[in-house]
């Protein structure tokens, strides 16, 4: 592979290789700019993605658009106030689309975002990408912290954007363009320039270029120009000339017009789609018509070893046939025989095995690779060169369009105007060329290059050693315990409010301590050749993490809590999970780096380790050891899930956790105690007593603890026990629920009553269960010893019921 190689190309290089600054690659147009960023898809090794603002850009850029793999919507994108740092949008909210798993460990792994064609890129969009990128990387850095390379000639072709778009974002923005982000000024990137302009050789020509580019066109450099005037100029059929259009419609009609006067026969020729590749993302037309004698361009580079064509090349066709034709061009001795050939649309996605981001082929297009080029739009011709163009740009309508067209061309004599130039059809903004000036203005030097260097090494040390994130978790759970507690219980406080301290003190200030050693350490290097930074940095890997395991890992793994409230539930969950993620990220860098640390070595294991592994995540342990009794307090909430499913409300509508924690703890045998507890006045001991009750006496029976007098006075037959009056009444051939109406009992009493029976061998399972129905529910059960009644229900269909699922239970032992 040949590489690109001038002073600017090597800065910039080094820029992205070496550091994390942000950088803004332009250049006037033919310096490189595309070639480089195709180099740089070999050479770097940070984990790379690639967005370009259209889908043919994203197609020729080899990325994705922006809108489809940020998933932002095609209207204005309100930012919100951390953005614009800016009060007035303080209440602004950002909007996020859900995002899949694999979409969101692709961004938590991120090391380097491309966007190519900068230009065309909105100030509004620059900022989304900003949001979805400190939502799933770092939300206290700009971009979530992720290198941003933007590549583009901010003098060519602008953003788009309607009138009542702009209506909209100007209260929020200076300009459209996307030097006006919000988030981009709040980071701290810098402009790299490329010089060399290797599509013109001509100086003088360059340099009439360079005054349209900048918006400095004088009367001489007009007279010029406009010396290459040629009204209604018609060039011969094979002299190669293509009409560069400010509109589709001219170039429509050209070439329409053109191929009609032709009168061969027409060859048809219909692309072959695969996969997902969306229309506005075709690279030419999927039904192309062509015929002997028209003028095409080549819209693809020649991949094969002979190299017969590139992007841009004009030529004549002198054969067609099904499948193929030959093309003629300008100064070649020989015909040029195509066939179809294959445009891919990729989808970045993370290898299974190796959980490397890749291009994903999602969608194939096969068509021959020409188009009818009697004319194209200035819009379709940026990133092209002619040798032969004549422009009509009198209804130039668009910033940068004048210059885009005129550059296209290699040489001044090869250019015809068919209409003066003036200078109203130069459309420059102010703001860009004052943006331009300070680009052109403040190169970037060697001195910043090793001073970015020494910070962002630096920030990785800092970031390898930042326990931050984990206090500021610890207190976020902790905080949502203190405000909810009355719907909690758990032993999260217990475990997680004695490491705060720990991790303040023996951690974090440590750090901060070894962080301002490692600054100073710096100067005299960088990490690479500087042994005693290294040998600090091991050593303090290995006094981090003996620190983390004793802690905070073993504290961690034993926190616990169960609530009733889905709200709490999902915030608490949120935030041990984040919490789990800080741990298993710094746990994996120094067990990999306690040996010897190294930057590229780092940053794969880092990214490794924030992706997301379902399988890894531990199951957070349930709290019922938090009960005087957890045996009951687990039959309780099994009560209540199959009470709550029979009356159709949510289990909280039953009875609370709170209500059932102090039933289980105190487990009252009267009527007159069991009302006592609060939340069972009124109709709750109405509607639930009689069955708890039941519930509690059999337990306290089972479990050989006493049971006061009167307290089973309530139950019919006092001599009897009640679990043995049922059964009696059960082997007298009743059913069930016959035997419940006859006792005034709960069915779920009468069940509970029963299964007791199946489970010592007294009562044989199958009077109650079918054996194929017995032969489901045995196959949920026996899978998890810790299945609940509502967790087998779940898995089962729906005519089986809570019955049968109970005896079942019973009979393995389970319940």
């Amino acid at each position: 592979m040949t590489q690109l190689s001038n002073p600017e190309l090597e800065l910039a290089r080094s820029f992205l290789q070496k550091t994390n600054q942000n950088i803004f690659l332009t250049g006037k147009a033919g310096t490189g700019k595309t070639t480089f960023l195709r180099e740089l898809r070999f050479e770097t090794e940070k984990r790379m993605v690639v967005v370009a603002p259209t889908g043919v850009a994203a197609i020729n850029a080899g990325g994705v658009t922006i809108h489809s793999f940020f998933q932002i919507s095609f209207g204005p994108q309100i930012p919100s106030g951390q953005q614009s740092n800016d009060p007035r949008f303080d209440n602004q909210k950002v909007e996020f689309k859900r995002f899949n798993r694999e979409k969101i460990n692709i961004i938590k792994s991120l090391d380097l975002l491309v966007i190519d064609e900068i230009s065309m890129v909105r100030a509004d969009v620059l900022d989304a990408i900003d949001a979805v990128l400190c939502r799933f990387k770092d939300r206290y850095k700009p971009f979530g912290g992720v290198q941003l390379l933007m590549i583009g000639d901010i003098q060519q072709l602008a953003p788009v954007v309607k009138d009542d778009e702009w209506s909209i974002l100007r209260n929020y923005y200076e300009n459209i363009f996307f030097f006006s982000s919000h988030a981009l000024k709040q980071s701290d990137f810098l402009s790299v320039e490329l010089k060399t302009i290797y599509r013109q050789t001509d100086q003088k020509f360059i340099g009439l270029l360079n005054k349209v580019r900048q918006n400095a066109i004088d009367e001489e450099a007009l007279q010029i120009l406009n010396s290459r005037v040629v009204p209604d100029f018609k060039p011969a059929r094979n002299d190669g000339f293509i009409t560069l259009t400010t509109h589709n419609s001219q170039a429509d009609k050209i070439n329409r017009n053109n191929l009609e006067d032709i009168k061969n026969q027409v060859f048809r020729y219909k692309a072959n789609i695969e996969g997902d590749f969306p229309e506005y993302s075709y690279p030419t037309e999927s039904f192309l018509e062509l015929k002997v004698g028209a003028q095409v361009m080549f819209i693809k580079n020649d991949a094969s070893y002979e190299k017969q064509y590139y992007n841009g090349k004009i030529g004549e066709v002198v054969a067609c046939d099904d499948g193929w034709v030959e093309v003629k061009c300008p100064g070649d001795r020989s015909v040029i025989r195509v066939e179809n050939v294959e445009w891919q649309n990729a989808k970045f996605s993370l290898n299974n095995s190796t959980n490397e981001i890749e291009e994903k082929v999602v969608g194939r297009f096969f068509q021959i690779p020409l188009k009818l080029a009697w004319a194209i739009t200035i819009h379709k011709s940026q990133g092209l060169t002619f040798e032969k163009a004549i422009i009509d740009a009198r209804q130039s309508f668009a910033h940068g369009q004048v210059y885009v067209a005129l550059s296209r061309c290699q040489t001044l004599e090869g250019m015809v105007l068919s209409t003066p130039i003036d200078g109203r059809s130069i459309k420059n903004d102010n703001s860009v060329v004052s943006f331009t000036s300070a680009v052109e203005a403040n190169p970037p030097t060697e001195q910043q290059l090793m001073q970015a260097q020494q910070r962002y090494e630096l920030q990785l040390i800092n970031d390898l050693f930042d326990f931050k994130p984990m206090i500021r978790l610890v207190k976020y759970c902790l905080k949502i315990w203190n405000e909810n507690e009355q719907y909690l219980i758990g032993n999260l406080p217990e475990k997680l409010l004695p490491v705060a301290d720990p991790i303040q003190h023996e951690m974090i200030a440590v750090a901060d301590r070894f962080g301002s050693q490692a600054g100073i350490l710096l100067q005299n290097g960088l990490i690479e050749l500087n042994e005693e930074l290294h040998g600090r940095i091991v050593n303090g890997i290995g006094y981090f993490q003996q620190k983390l395991e004793s802690t905070l890992v073993s504290a961690f793994e034993e926190v616990s809590f169960q609530t009733d409230n889905k709200s709490i539930k999902s915030l608490l969950k949120d935030g041990l999970e984040k919490l789990e993620q800080e741990i298993t990220v710094k746990s994996k860098c120094f067990t990999e780096l306690k040996s010897g640390f190294n930057i590229q070595k780092y940053l794969y294991v880092r990214a490794l380790a924030a992706i997301d592994s379902p399988k890894l995540k531990s199951k957070r342990p349930q709290a019922l050891e938090q009960t005087n009794h957890p045996e009951f307090f687990k039959m309780l909430l099994d009560w209540r899930s199959q009470k709550a499913d029979e009356l159709n409300v949510t289990v909280s509508r039953v009875l609370s956790q709170k209500v059932l924690v102090n039933i289980a703890d105190e487990l009252p045998p009267s009527a007159k105690e069991l009302k006592a507890i609060k939340g069972m006045g009124g109709k709750k001991i109405q509607q639930f007593g009689s069955e708890l009750l039941q519930m509690i006496i059999d337990f306290r029976s089972n479990s050989k603890m006493e049971i006061p007098l009167g307290a089973a006075e309530d139950i019919e037959q006092a001599g009897m026990n009640t679990k043995d009056l049922s059964f009696f009444l059960f082997k007298s051939g009743k059913d069930i629920r016959e035997i419940s109406k006859e006792r005034k009992l709960a069915v779920t009493t009468i069940e509970s009553h029963l299964a007791y029976f199946v489970s010592i061998g007294e009562l044989d399972v199958f009077k109650l269960v079918d054996k194929k129905v017995y032969g489901k529910i045995s196959d949920v059960a026996s899978s998890n010893q810790f299945l609940s009644l509502s967790d087998v229900k779940k898995q089962l269909p729906e005519e089986i019921t809570y019955t049968q699922i109970k005896m079942v239970m019973a009979d393995l032992g389970k319940y």
